[in-house]
């Protein structure tokens, strides 16, 4: 495995984030468990999760993943050996079975006191704003449209004096944003800075050979600003393994189980993802572990978060880790994405 450490910290992490947003829906405890043995015995010691989990994220299965991952803490004793990053949802329809008071004072409160305790922990090593309450343009949306009627208000400064508490009581270690665009985050950087309170260290986006926006002004803030990315999704789905244009996805694949998952799958997305393939067979790799390698080895990357289903692409996903992007590779992805830039957003 290959270490770095959270910006700004000596907290050393693995490069490669084991994921864990299937676990208690698709995937069960026990599986849960077994990856989570397996990373950690891979020499991955950073996890990710959030109380919004498992996706879909439904009334019956909330937070169903936080209690997974405090019970093998409970049941291993290795929470000392992992950190741990964990996330409040932000409003919409998609959470309001969850809280409807955004991330005010009492809201961020009682979610990091609700996740500690079903984490079986007194402290997160990484608190993340899972989406911000503003409207913007996430989650696959390319361009931003101003919202009139938008009911937010500013309250950058109310958020991080909260979290900055939060902090000091000891039960959250350090915070990062995701899902958030160029404004924001300078803006939670900028607050931070003139008021002297804790700042966001990383950014959690989506990013893949499908998705490559944070490449824009993202990357020159993740840069200038020392605040790393944790990319998600750097599989798109599933769909950076080739199984679906192979025709060899199981019925229990993701997009086969929830087809309005379809961000990944749009003609150009399957004509960038074939000619991605070529590449990666042409220089004898799968598909994935180019896919993967691309990602971690991003000079913006501080962890690479993966997800799995079993414990075969678990382990081939986590073994991209020693695959390594060449000159010659890295020149031909480029002619893809010049082509068919960003097709997943």
């Amino acid at each position: 495995m290959k270490y770095t450490t959270l910006p700004t910290t000596n907290i050393k992490v693995s490069k490669i984030c084991l994921g864990t947003m299937t676990w208690g829906n698709q995937n069960s405890q026990e599986e849960g468990f077994a990856q989570m043995d397996m990373a950690l015995d891979k020499g991955i010691n950073f996890f990710d999760t959030a109380e919004l989990y498992p996706v879909p994220a439904e009334q019956k299965t909330y937070a169903e993943t936080e209690r997974i991952i405090g019970n093998w803490f409970e049941k291993t004793g290795n929470r000392d050996k992992v950190v741990l990053a964990s996330k409040i949802a932000g409003t919409g329809d998609y959470t309001a079975h969850i809280r409807t008071n955004g991330f005010s004072k009492a809201a961020l409160n009682d979610a990091v006191n609700q996740s500690l305790k079903r984490l079986k922990t007194d402290y997160i090593d990484l608190y993340q704003l899972h989406w911000p309450e503003r409207n913007t343009n996430t989650f696959g949306t390319r361009d931003y449209v101003h919202d009139a009627d938008d009911q937010w208000t500013d309250n950058f400064n109310e958020v991080l004096h909260t979290l900055d508490d939060i902090v000091a009581s000891g039960k959250v270690r350090h915070i990062g944003i995701s899902n958030e665009k160029a404004w924001g985050t300078m803006r939670f950087i900028e607050a931070s800075k003139a008021n002297n309170l804790a700042r966001m260290i990383t950014i959690q986006n989506a990013y893949s050979l499908l998705n490559r926006a944070f490449e824009g002004d993202m990357a020159e803030i993740s840069m200038r600003e020392n605040i790393g990315l944790l990319a998600y999704s750097p599989m798109a789905f599933g769909v950076l393994s080739g199984k679906y244009i192979k025709g060899n996805a199981g019925d229990q694949s993701r997009l086969n189980l929830f087809p309005r998952f379809s961000r990944y799958s749009s003609e150009n997305c399957t004509k960038a993802t074939k000619r991605y393939l070529k590449i990666a067979e042409d220089h004898n790799m799968t598909l994935a572990q180019m896919a993967l390698a691309f990602v971690t080895d991003r000079p913006f990357m501080t962890s690479n978060i993966i997800g799995a289903t079993n414990l075969k692409q678990l382990e081939e996903n986590i073994d991209s880790i020693n695959c390594t992007i060449t000159d010659e590779m890295l020149e031909a992805i480029n002619a893809v994405h010049a082509e068919i830039p960003n097709p997943a957003t």
